[in-house]
């Protein structure tokens, strides 16, 4: 007589996930009242290890079984992520685009650096008062003399280099330099050009595939002002929603008291707490499947 009202898991099995399925619930009513497809990746920001990478792909494509590719689903990614590899976000974008009919990022939280590149592939980002996207300028790894590796903007460090070739040409060079350029590796530089020019080439590539169709004076003109050091000589900037319009990107903006976005919003607090007081990495979910790490 109960029955229907009876989890198809066993007991046990749907005791040890019950929070997945009540995170599930959330995302079916998302899609319900979007009438799209709904793909989640979350991560700890808190966590050493938040990053997106390649290790990414295995469960991001666990939860792509959701999306149909004969039906060719509207899709919408919720994403909070402090970016990384920008590698590894081209990945996960190409095989949501392989399937999707369209393509919308969702930021409830932030969306930094290859996240953000992430988002200029969509066909729109759908942004609230609470959401943030941030510069793209790639960051580097540099070893100090302590043997800690520190990230810095490949940009800056050009920059950098060229300020002491001009200072040197014109007063000679300054003794305090040696040791810098001492450590200084020519391929090392041309690493800091590639790591610019894929930046900006894959960031003019998706825009002309999104908001810049047969643009592509609009796309480098977008891609230049988040590559842009002094305009955001902060890598954590807030590039808010008002912003991210002016800069040209296509926004659409939600009123945080929405139906719509509190429902958004609720489910990004319940991930939250979920990473925090488990210790998670991070945790990728659609309405049917999902992994964590």
């Amino acid at each position: 007589m109960y029955s229907e009202f009876l989890p198809s898991q066993t007991p046990l099995f749907y005791a040890n996930n019950c929070d997945r399925y009540q995170r599930q619930e959330w995302i079916k009513k998302i899609e319900e009242l979007t009438g799209r497809k709904v793909l989640i990746y979350i991560a700890n920001h808190n966590h050493p290890l938040s990053s997106i990478t390649r290790d990414d792909l295995l469960p991001f494509y666990d939860i792509l079984y959701d999306i149909r590719p004969d039906c060719q689903d509207d899709v919408d990614l919720i994403v909070h992520s402090p970016g990384g590899d920008p590698n590894a976000a081209e990945l996960i974008v190409n095989s949501i685009l392989s399937k999707a009919k369209s393509f919308r990022v969702i930021v409830p939280l932030m969306a930094k650096s290859a996240a953000t590149m992430m988002c200029l592939a969509a066909d729109e980002i759908v942004m609230s008062d609470s959401s943030e996207l941030g510069p793209i300028d790639p960051q580097i790894p540099i070893r100090q003399p302590s043997g800690i590796v520190e990230y810095r903007p490949a940009i800056a460090f050009l920059k950098g280099i060229e300020k002491i070739k001009e200072e040197a040409e014109q007063k000679g060079l300054n003794p305090v330099y040696i040791p810098i350029l001492q450590g200084i590796d020519p391929a090392f530089l041309t690493s800091c050009e590639q790591a610019i020019n894929f930046t900006r080439d894959l960031g003019e590539k998706w825009l002309l595939r999104s908001m810049c169709k047969d643009n592509p004076k609009k796309a480098a003109e977008i891609v230049s002002q988040l590559l842009d050091i002094d305009k955001y000589p902060n890598h954590g900037q807030v590039i808010n929603y008002e912003e991210a319009r002016q800069i040209g990107l296509k926004v659409e903006y939600i009123k945080f008291d929405s139906d719509l976005w509190q429902l958004i919003w609720r489910l990004t607090v319940i991930y939250q707490n979920e990473l925090r007081t488990k210790q998670l990495v991070k945790i990728f979910e659609s309405r049917n499947y999902s992994a964590v790490i």
